[in-house]
């Protein structure tokens, strides 16, 4: 882990603010109220560990990345809830595949090494484009990307290895996030076309997560990364107004969703039914009609909303899919 991040930094805050770095990153734009645990895993620890309980921003200590939690904890997580999370060599796999489309080429960042490819040499000289204009990189830059079910994000940024827990150097780093600011550094000539550019760049990668204490240590990673690019290319630690802006930027974009619902989790709720008849008043409680009808559109919970931030409009997730009616941004 680089050291010039730490958690203390997320308790800053700016001039004439009244949230912390720490209440943005915690927050849900969708109700506009705090990200919820959605897991019984904190029940333990007392009152405001339930599942449909927000996180408080004095409860993050708590918060451990996977590889640190009790074995017993890890094997629950996978058997109730499939959380499987995949080591560095796979998501690198994976991501040179989305760059070998986008280029027409292999081995643009990297050279997976012989036998397992469980390790990998990044490419030395600057990344070239392809001829087509549509290609350059800023195109590379704006290409929209998405995690689902993103856990700690280990596919969009790659800080440390999320099985065996060892950090990664910048220069070795393969999240899809990772490679656009890797462009950055390699095409920017100023500082403010720097910060530019890499604005965009966390602009367009997204995911969503169900448990909330991934979903908070996915945004830690992505705004610890913020700091540890910004600190190696300039040698100082970002203004406290450009880490504001970054923040408000992952909590939008890394959002809690039910991914089987596109709602946030929890938030489907049984409905009172009254009905008179001669014989007096009957209630009864009506189930919310996607969940019991499995219609992912009928939902009486929160549909989730993201930000198009080249349209500067908020939308529904659920619009994107098949069918939606809406234009496609990722």
């Amino acid at each position: 882990m680089c050291q010039v991040y730490s958690r203390e930094l997320l308790q800053q805050r700016g001039t004439r603010r009244t949230e912390s770095l720490l209440d943005i990153l915690l927050k849900d734009r969708t109700t506009q109220r705090n990200i919820i645990w959605a897991t019984a895993d904190y029940s333990d620890c007392g009152t405001g560990y339930a599942p449909k309980d927000e996180i408080q921003s004095a409860q993050v200590s708590g918060i451990q990345s996977r590889v640190f939690k009790a074995l017993r904890e890890q094997y629950s997580r996978t058997r109730e809830k499939a959380e499987v999370f995949t080591p560095s060599w796979i998501c690198n796999e994976q991501n040179n595949l989305i760059d070998n489309a986008w280029f027409g080429r292999e081995n643009v960042f990297n050279t997976p090494q012989s036998p397992d490819k469980r390790r990998w040499h990044p490419s030395a000289e600057k990344i070239e484009f392809p001829p087509e204009k549509s290609r350059d990189w800023k195109h590379y830059i704006d290409a929209n990307r998405m995690e689902m079910a993103c856990g700690e994000a280990p596919y969009l940024v790659s800080r440390y290895d999320t099985v065996s827990g060892d950090g990664i150097p910048i220069e070795n780093r393969i999240g899809l996030l990772d490679r656009k600011l890797r462009i950055v550094n390699e095409n920017a000539e100023t500082e403010e076309e720097w910060l530019y550019w890499v604005h965009r760049a966390f602009q367009s990668v997204y995911g969503f997560e169900y448990q909330g204490d991934n979903l908070f240590l996915a945004r830690e990673n992505l705004f610890a990364t913020f700091i540890e690019y910004y600190h190696a290319m300039y040698n100082r630690i970002p203004d406290i107004s450009r880490l504001y802006e970054i923040a408000t930027v992952i909590s939008w974009n890394l959002w809690q969703m039910d991914g089987q619902k596109c709602v946030v989790p929890r938030s489907c709720y049984m409905t009172r039914i009254t009905q008179i008849s001669l014989s007096g008043e009957e209630v009864s409680e009506m189930r919310c009609p996607g969940c019991q009808y499995g219609n992912m559109r009928q939902h009486n919970g929160a549909y989730c909303m993201i930000k198009d931030w080249r349209g500067q409009k908020n939308i529904r997730f659920l619009s994107l899919l098949k069918g939606g009616g809406s234009r496609a941004i990722i």
